[in-house]
């Protein structure tokens, strides 16, 4: 019954994905012409940002379909890196988008003139753009709190309708006041937007391919839970790395007492680290070499 569950879930989320995604694909062109029409560098800037947010959410909604695919020998640990690689596709997206607005903007704000803006049709796109990217938030809001890949396309798509907002509000001081340089401003807060979500994308992947140990996990509290296991001695060539975000993978050189062998335990604290690992620092995949102490003292030598 819970597997049956389980794929209803799943496709609850796929189908919320693919609506979500269409959603925000026919507003990234509507801001395009919309900007082309009215010259409003806000609305190039939203769309830029709703390019990165469709990759994001195309990555999200590929992340749920490539999770259910099987390891094999050629894939001993599956497909799920491809959600890496993806990611840095959108960081460098979002570099280019950040940049290229930022300049755009300063090069209208030095203008003092400004560049000739149509407020009329930029605030009617960006208002569309507004409800759309709200109705797309409502979709993804019920499926956020169980899965934190759908938690990450609610969030896409929440820094979408901030980024809508700005170009309304830009759009209302424009047509009543005639200050062109709000599209200019708006388009720098957008950019801002941008940029340190750019940062951070760049930042867990790199994190992810040099195979550095995850930001939230502490290695020296892994130990600490392992030697106040029973029958551990020692541990030794500790390893923690992550196949993507949020998929750690650890393994260690485990020494226990003589009595753990002789008596039969070995499945047994198996058992129990793994279940450690699991529960307190959410590593399914772990794997332990037990070693009598005999095994460790001359380890390195097998190593050179």
């Amino acid at each position: 019954m819970s597997h049956n569950h389980s794929h209803a879930t799943s496709a609850t989320h796929r189908n919320r994905l693919a609506i979500a995604i269409g959603i925000v694909a026919c507003v990234l062109v509507f801001e395009v012409a919309g900007s082309w029409i009215s010259g409003s560098l806000s609305l190039l800037a939203d769309a830029g940002h709703m390019l990165s947010d469709l990759t994001g959410l195309t990555i999200a909604l590929v992340a749920t379909i490539v999770a259910a695919r099987p390891a094999t020998d050629r894939q001993t640990f599956g497909y799920r890196r491809a959600e890496v690689f993806g990611a840095l596709i959108n960081g460098l997206i979002l570099v280019v988008v950040a940049g290229f607005v930022s300049v755009g903007a300063i090069v209208r704000l030095v203008n003092s003139s400004g560049a000739e803006v149509q407020s009329v049709p930029m605030l009617i796109v960006a208002a569309i753009s507004l409800v759309a990217n709200l109705g797309a938030l409502l979709l993804l809001r019920p499926t956020a709190q169980h899965s934190i890949n759908m938690r990450g396309a609610y969030l896409e798509v929440l820094g979408d309708l901030f980024g809508s907002f700005a170009v309304v509000v830009a759009a209302i001081v424009i047509l009543t006041t005639g200050f062109v340089q709000a599209d200019a401003i708006a388009s720098l807060l957008i950019a801002a937007m941008i940029a340190p979500r750019a940062f951070v994308l760049l930042r867990d992947v790199i994190r992810v391919l040099s195979e550095s140990v995850p930001a939230d996990t502490d290695v020296a509290e892994i130990r600490a839970h392992i030697m106040g296991t029973p029958g551990v001695v020692a541990v030794h060539d500790v390893h923690v790395w992550a196949i993507t975000s949020g998929s750690p993978v650890f393994s260690a050189h485990v020494v226990v007492a003589a009595g753990v062998f002789s008596s039969g335990k070995t499945g047994a604290l198996l058992d129990e680290l793994s279940k450690c690992l699991a529960t307190h620092f959410d590593v399914e995949h772990s794997t332990f070499q037990l070693e009598p102490a005999e095994h460790a003292e001359h380890e390195d030598e097998l190593h050179r």
